[in-house]
């Protein structure tokens, strides 16, 4: 599907359908992005992945992917620091936000509409990032539509991280680097094992623990009976993977 680039310098924007979007969306003063309704708003897990961000070299004119964009807030933090960044993310209003995001930024990202990196085959980055759905679900197969697509990800909650994974190698550049963030009962180290199977020297460079949100806490019961949590946790552990192309 076809991707947009928004670049400060070009006066040609679609300014009434963007402006007329605004007024609908909520804000993050302090990071500067807003997200329509139905888009997955930066919070702990966009946090933890904005920091190790922030530690990694990135050139200007270095080729970075956001997969699974959401706020964009990721793509347009590399495109602050001079990145020619791409963003991708399956849904419409997803797409839009960070559209709007870049636009107000006033940073150039091309952003697409599709899954994972199937808007740009053959491409290669020297940097990879992605918050992708990664929460356990009692509900099966990750939907298909709706706010849910952002965070469910299959019983196991690997529907997109393990493709991402598969993919990883493909996607990178010789000292390319992954940058992914997801939960500890997703299984980090089922995460390492399928990066470093398919070359990657990967490891856990961040972490954090945070309080249980509204989606696990709902899930408590069935987390516990499948022996993903013990009893008395109170906080889930999320982790940011680091993997390089040697």
């Amino acid at each position: 599907m076809g991707g947009t680039t928004y670049d400060p310098r070009a006066r040609r924007v679609q300014e009434a359908p963007v402006t007329a979007t605004v007024p609908t969306t909520t804000a993050s003063p302090r990071l500067g992005v807003r997200t329509l309704p139905g888009v997955y708003a930066p919070q702990h897990d966009t946090h933890l992945l904005l920091r190790a961000l922030a530690r990694e070299t990135v050139r200007p004119g270095s080729e970075v992917i956001d997969l699974g964009t959401g706020s964009g807030l990721l793509a347009v933090a590399a495109a602050r620091r001079g990145a020619h960044v791409t963003a991708v993310d399956v849904g419409r209003r997803a797409v839009l936000t960070a559209r709007l995001n870049a636009l107000l930024a006033r940073q150039r990202v091309t952003v697409h509409r599709g899954d994972l990196a199937d808007p740009v085959p053959g491409q290669t980055y020297d940097l990879v990032l992605s918050n992708p759905p990664y929460v356990p679900s009692p509900l099966g197969p990750p939907p298909r539509r709706g706010s849910a697509r952002a965070w469910d990800a299959g019983h196991d909650g690997r529907a997109v991280v393990d493709r991402i994974c598969d993919a990883a190698p493909y996607l990178l550049r010789r000292k390319g680097v992954l940058l992914m963030v997801h939960s500890d009962l997703t299984g980090t180290e089922a995460t390492l094992r399928r990066l470093s199977r398919g070359g990657l020297r990967a490891e856990v460079s961040d972490t954090a623990s945070v309080p249980f949100g509204p989606v696990l806490l709902s899930r408590l019961p069935w987390l516990r009976g499948r022996g993903l949590l013990g009893e008395h946790a109170d906080e889930e552990n999320l982790v940011v993977i680091r993997a390089e192309q040697p």
